[in-house]
């Protein structure tokens, strides 16, 4: 991937969700997903964070990432890819649970 691309992914960004409203995206905080250069990041939404282990190829980032699910241990996997528009497209899977695609521009 080169530098620029690599950039233009990391830092915070402000997710709205497929299968989840706005009012359960943001029960504890503002919903986010955020990547950093040394390929970790984090998440939250509703009631579920998790840390991230990403892996970025072109203009996108694979990862899979550990956390709670209220309060119970919870871990899964997802992707997010750079949109001709700046946004991101992805999706956040839950292992044994739900999954949904999301969008998400730059905080």
């Amino acid at each position: 991937m080169n530098r620029e691309t690599e950039s233009a992914l990391i830092g915070k960004w402000r997710i709205e969700m497929e299968l989840w409203d706005t009012d359960y995206l943001d029960i504890v905080e503002r919903a986010y997903i955020r990547f950093d250069r040394q390929g970790g990041g984090e998440f939250v939404f509703g009631v579920v964070t998790g840390g991230l282990d990403c892996r970025h190829t072109g203009g996108r980032v694979d990862f899979t990432w550990q956390g709670n699910d209220e309060m119970d241990e919870a871990s899964g996997s997802g992707w997010a890819k750079l949109s001709n528009s700046g946004t991101l497209d992805g999706e956040i899977k839950i292992h044994l649970g739900d999954k949904s695609a999301f969008k998400a521009r730059k905080w």
